[in-house]
């Protein structure tokens, strides 16, 4: 039995890492060449794009524990709740916030008001979340076999 949940962070971890490593191989096929050490770094703290890391985790550690405990176990309905939650934010509010903090830079810079950029933090679409999804099962399963 896994009782230290170390088998719950490896499958969050590793559900972040894939999908960011994802990003990194596509952005590196996009420009056709190798990414510079701070793209690098930007690709793996950035939030938005294909596939999604917040989905790819937080269903990980829900495979993780439904494969542990069971599938009507109140640990994975806890951990599936809160998978639904974060993907319903990544999709709904957090692409909705991306979408009016580029509105807002494109305002601010048309009027030429002097305000600098604001950060925008991307969401996610539909298809980002699927394969973030379908990325997260295989790690949950793959990190029960290994806890």
């Amino acid at each position: 039995m896994d009782s230290n949940g170390i088998g719950v962070f490896v499958a969050f971890i590793c559900g972040w890492f894939f999908a960011q490593s994802g990003k990194l191989i596509g952005d590196t096929i996009a420009k056709k060449r190798l990414l510079t050490v701070s793209e690098i770094i930007n690709v793996f703290v950035r939030s938005g794009g294909m596939p999604s890391g917040h989905t790819a985790s937080f269903v990980g550690v829900s495979a993780y524990l439904g494969m542990k405990y069971g599938f009507s176990s109140g640990i994975f309905g806890l951990a599936t709740c809160t998978s639904i939650i974060v993907i319903y934010d990544a999709v709904n509010v957090r692409y909705a916030v991306g979408e009016q903090g580029k509105l807002l830079n494109a305002i601010v810079h048309n009027q030429n008001v002097g305000k600098r950029k604001i950060k925008v933090v991307e969401g996610h679409t539909v298809p980002q979340v699927c394969i973030g999804a379908v990325l997260g099962v295989a790690i949950g399963i793959v990190t029960s076999m290994l806890f």
